[in-house]
């Protein structure tokens, strides 16, 4: 009989109870965000692989930066309404409708005079880029901030480079706005390539690196008594360490736990290795299949022959085992840097940078 699970949210997007082990990561960007219009820190690239709590971290700063004055478009990810959509947020959070008329001198719940005028019909009125620029002018005027936050970055959006060119111009005017986007370091880096993006270049980058242990175990300690489970430090710390400091696995660790809690919910080995094992299952098909999914044949191929040594292997030995040249080889282990999948190890050495990818992909190739 498994346990009620009333913390863990193991989905991608999803919420937790509690952010582990971010808090003062918040507290930086947060500090950056609220300083004067203008200045570098007011654009924040957030780069992280799937699972590492880029959704939930936007989230966060979303509430934070409402508390703080702000009007926030809600993390939006980028797709061909990408505009709209924003327009739509920031009006809802000015409590603004886009689906109406403001005429000049209508009074909004924030107590000051709208001006703007929301056209619905298809090219019959002003541009999204303007209606942007309309309500980031009043909200300034007003004293108040926006905020606008980009989930899921992809490279070569046409909409995404109409954002970034308008939020450039708005900083231009010296408007008090702020912009945090996040995705994958591969979509960041092409993004960052982009020749008309080249003022992100001076913008903060965020690498989500893994969660420190110690927070997962003092997590889990006081979430495993909230819901009634006994488990001895030993265990616990088993747990702690299977997440290899991913915020995704120690969501999935946590929850199969409560899954299979024995009656009584004293959790023994046999119950924390089920748990486990089907955690790393979930993450292998959640993961890892579309880390690898995303990838070039000759990608995977370079993962598959570091792999056979485990989580690092020396680059001399990778580039024997694809029998190419170690220039060729340097080619592929820049472009696996670039996309985040493995990182340096030292000289002449590289590891996987996604947990249990090398243990995936040794199934795969059956060794």
């Amino acid at each position: 009989m498994s346990v009620h699970d009333t913390i863990f949210a193991p989905s991608f997007g999803n919420r937790p109870s509690m952010l582990v082990g971010r808090n003062e990561l918040i507290d930086r960007i947060v500090e950056g965000l609220e300083s004067a219009p203008g200045s570098r820190e007011r654009a924040v690239l957030l780069l992280g692989q799937r699972g590492s709590g880029k959704t939930v971290l936007l989230w966060e700063l979303a509430d934070r930066m409402r508390k703080a004055g702000f009007v926030v478009a809600s993390p939006t990810i980028v797709s061909e309404d990408l505009l709209s959509r924003i327009v739509e947020k920031l009006a809802d959070d000015a409590d603004f409708s886009p689906k109406r008329q403001v005429s000049g001198g209508s009074v909004g719940a924030l107590g000051f005079s709208a001006g703007l005028q929301f056209q619905q019909t298809p090219g019959g009125g002003k541009s999204q880029q303007q209606q942007i620029t309309e309500l980031c002018r009043e909200l300034t005027r007003k004293g108040k901030g926006v905020l606008l936050l980009i989930d899921e970055l992809q490279a070569n959006s046409a909409e995404l480079r109409q954002l970034v060119i308008t939020y450039q111009e708005l900083v231009g005017e010296g408007l008090n706005v702020a912009l945090v986007m996040a995705g994958l370091p591969g979509a960041v880096s092409a993004t960052l390539n982009d020749k008309v993006l080249t003022f992100l270049n001076r913008a903060p980058k965020i690498t989500l690196g893994p969660l420190a242990f110690g927070d997962i175990d003092a997590f889990y300690r006081q979430s495993f008594e909230q819901l009634g489970l006994a488990m001895a430090p030993d265990l616990r710390r088993e747990a702690a360490e299977s997440t290899a400091g991913s915020p995704y696995m120690l969501q999935l660790v946590g929850h199969n736990v409560a899954r299979y809690a024995p009656p009584g919910g004293k959790i023994n080995e046999s119950c924390l290795a089920d748990a486990l094992a089907t955690s790393q299952t979930d993450f292998e098909n959640d993961v890892c299949r579309t880390t690898l999914a995303a990838l070039s044949e000759k990608d995977v191929e370079f993962l598959s022959a570091l792999a056979q040594d485990g989580e690092e292997a020396a680059m001399a030995d990778i580039a024997e085992r694809m029998a190419v040249t170690a220039d060729y080889a340097q080619k592929y282990r820049k472009r696996l840097i670039d996309s985040g999948t493995i990182e340096a190890a030292g000289r002449g050495r590289v590891r996987m940078a996604v947990p249990y990818l090398a243990d995936h992909l040794r199934k795969e190739l059956d060794l």
